[in-house]
């Protein structure tokens, strides 16, 4: 069980029926639902007392399903399985590790980069962005690359469309580009709009309210929530889970890495993976698919069918990531952005941490409040959601 579209749907479809031809004996059931769907469904079905076997864990939501008993330590098994973590990103793991051993391990990687449309750049004679571009090369290029095509005082394409909800996707970076912090190091702390961190939030709100390059959630909706895909945007931040579905827009489109801040270069990196329930009845079983679908075969088709990032570095760094034949873009972009990334922070009650930051946010976007404003209210109210879940 897992969350995604009707393409990831086939991906991992895909995958099970290449288990399956390898593991006759075990009959394996892919159920996918978008995010909001998956998660409630997951807790009627463990309000029920009929968790799946296997089903997708998000990383930063993995803390609080490990606190709660309900996961399978697969510890014994990983011990049973030598060289199994051998080749994996380290950081990949790092998410899944506890004291007590892994309840979960990852499936994929997600560096976010940024993601370009090169027809509107050449349209515009905008040079193409580069591995040495700054948070002002990318506010300068987004300015030049908004416009009001049929002169109705209404803009009509934006040179900029991050999420500006989710941190993952855009303003996380920015603060540590900044040399700010997102929350303290024992996660106790919310510091996002503390020094360095709120000349972030000024450089983002810039954007948005006077450069009017940024388009806010409301106008981002109108298009899906995606305007980069809508073909009315000239840039956007995203993983590599967009890939298979951007590989059919019409226009021409590459990656290029995250641009640095004043202070430092940094990204965001996330990771998906696979549990098991604790109840489940076919333990073994659903050992023996999150083992395949980490494992090389596994990890292989999954670069192939081009949903994610490989965690084994040697398919990574292979042609079968690398050049990929479903879309020609600069795939080395992911795998260098590694060395500039940093974890998504991952902790218990991040779920409601984050609904107050990102439901607090929009009030700014939508222009019925100043960032600082805005930042003044969330702040203790992020804070509440952390002392809550110590």
């Amino acid at each position: 069980m897992m969350w995604g579209s009707p393409d990831e749907l086939a991906v991992w479809q895909q995958i099970v029926d290449d288990f399956q031809q390898a593991h006759p004996a075990i009959k394996v059931k892919v159920d996918v639902s978008d995010w909001d769907s998956y998660w409630n469904k997951l807790k009627t079905l463990y309000a029920g007392g009929t968790p799946p076997d296997v089903f997708a864990m998000d990383g930063p939501l993995y803390p609080d399903w490990a606190g709660r008993g309900v996961l399978l330590n697969l510890q014994p098994y990983v011990d049973k399985s030598p060289g199994l973590l051998d080749g994996m990103y380290p950081n990949t793991l790092e998410t899944y590790r506890r004291p007590d051993g892994f309840f979960g391990l990852p499936r994929d990687l997600q560096p976010i980069v940024l993601f370009y449309n090169k027809d509107m750049f050449d349209a515009a004679g905008v040079a193409y962005p580069t591995a040495n571009w700054t948070l002002n090369d990318l506010r300068d290029a987004a300015k030049k690359l908004t416009k009001d095509s049929n002169g109705d005082g209404k803009i009509d394409q934006w040179g900029f469309s991050p999420d500006l909800w989710d941190m993952e996707l855009f303003w996380s970076e920015a603060i540590w580009g900044y040399g700010g912090e997102v929350l303290n190091a024992d996660r106790t702390k919310t510091t996002l709009a503390e020094g360095p961190a709120r000349d972030a939030w000024k450089y983002i709100d810039g954007m948005v309210r006077d450069d009017k390059s940024v388009p806010g959630p409301e106008i981002s909706a109108e298009y899906g929530s995606d305007p980069f895909a809508a073909g009315v945007s000239a840039m956007t931040t995203i993983g590599h889970w967009a890939v298979p579905d951007y590989a059919k827009l019409e226009f021409k489109w590459d990656v290029a890495p995250m641009p640095a801040g004043p202070a430092a270069h940094a990204t965001s990196v996330n990771s998906a993976g696979f549990v098991v329930s604790k109840d489940s009845k076919s333990p073994d079983a659903a050992w023996e698919f999150v083992k395949y679908a980490v494992g090389e075969a596994g990890q292989k088709r999954l670069t192939e069918l081009g949903f994610a990032v490989p965690i084994l570095k040697s398919i990574a760094e292979s042609p079968t990531f690398l050049d990929q034949k479903s879309v020609t873009i600069n795939q080395q972009v992911f795998l260098d952005s590694l060395g500039f990334a940093r974890a998504k922070p991952s902790f218990r009650g991040y779920d409601e941490w984050a609904s107050a930051v990102g439901d607090g946010l929009i009030p700014a976007w939508n222009g019925e409040k100043t960032i600082d404003e805005a930042l003044d209210e969330i702040v203790p109210q992020a804070d509440e959601a952390l002392s809550k879940n110590q």
